[in-house]
């Protein structure tokens, strides 16, 4: 279990790989850096969005070692590189995202709590986002903070409406077509660059579908009418009142002002729901930060810095941009 190389996306120097396993005997990838800059800052652990793989996070893994911080990747079951759930390998699937909750906990367990040094930060996006979330009542005592970009709470406002398609997911799911795929979703994720929903960066939309095109090993489709009802099960979870009131661990929600994929006006409405979240919109930018414009890019970074900054020793570049 290695991670793959391509001259347009070369691995950090210094990475750890390792397989391991969750108690359900699901095998994961995980990778792991010390920092390239000191003073160290501690340790983040990237928790990445769905239809997504370690080698895609390369440049951010990058940028936060030049920060000083120690960084923790990996997979998610059923997908990349680690162990996938159904014979047809494309189809992005999972039972519920308690399953995804177990995969974090293995990874801190066994890595970024094990074996790298604290203080410990969660950097998330999408339907990582939504997995951060789910377990945040009992992430307090792990994460010292967690920064969520364009967070999985809601189905955009311009796609299928959630009241129907939630429902609709739930009944095909108990009647045994869960393993389907969401109808009208591509078997395959590429795409072309013109009017993507992603990312306005040529370069960077380029260089992760040349990954792709090199080694489809890490690439799946369309999620599963099992994966869809999961996941509106797990957002109706998080948007119970007392779920918002629970939540103790101090979080920064970013979320792209153009996003095309997930509702921004979920992030924003759960983040007035509960103390302990942070809001900021980044005007003009597309669904994935971590890969946008260094107009957007740069945006993102520099919350990132102030929030996980922001009450420790460490001095920050500006306000935490929140409001809400």
């Amino acid at each position: 279990m290695e991670l793959f190389e391509h001259p347009d996306n070369p691995v950090p120097d210094g990475a750890s790989v390792q397989r391991i396993e969750t108690v359900d005997r699901i095998g994961l990838r995980t990778a792991r850096w010390m920092p390239t800059q000191s003073p160290l800052r501690g340790t983040v652990t990237l928790l990445q969005g769905r239809a997504e793989f370690i080698e895609k996070y390369f440049e951010t893994i990058s940028d936060l070692r030049a920060r000083g911080f120690a960084v923790v990747a990996f997979d998610w079951r059923g997908q990349g590189e680690s162990e996938r759930l159904l014979r047809n390998r494309l189809r992005g699937h999972v039972d519920d995202f308690a399953d995804f909750v177990l995969d974090l906990e293995t990874v801190l367990d066994r890595v970024s709590l094990a074996k790298m040094p604290g203080p410990h930060f969660a950097l998330a996006h999408s339907t990582g986002g939504l997995v951060l979330t789910l377990a945040a009542p009992r992430l307090r005592t792990r994460f010292e903070r967690a920064v969520v970009c364009a967070p999985f709470l809601g189905l955009a406002e311009a796609g299928f409406p959630q009241g129907i398609a939630c429902p609709l997911a739930s009944i095909l799911s108990a009647i045994g077509f869960g393993t389907l795929p969401v109808p009208g979703r591509a078997a395959r994720v590429h795409m072309p660059f013109e009017d993507n929903p992603l990312t306005s960066d040529p370069v960077r939309f380029q260089r992760s579908e040349a990954v792709m095109a090199a080694n489809d090993q890490l690439e799946i489709g369309a999620p599963t009418i099992d994966w869809l009802a999961a996941a509106c099960r797990a957002m109706r979870q998080v948007f119970d009142p007392a779920f918002c009131a629970g939540i103790p661990l101090p979080m920064q929600f970013v979320t792209p002002g153009q996003d095309r994929l997930v509702s921004t006006r979920a992030a924003e409405h759960f983040a007035r729901q509960t103390r302990a979240v942070r809001y900021l919109e980044i005007a003009g930018a597309r669904h994935e930060l971590m890969m946008e414009d260094d107009l957007y890019r740069d945006q993102f970074l520099a919350a990132f810095d102030a929030f996980v900054s922001d009450g420790t020793p460490q001095s920050g570049m500006g306000g935490d941009g929140s409001r809400g």
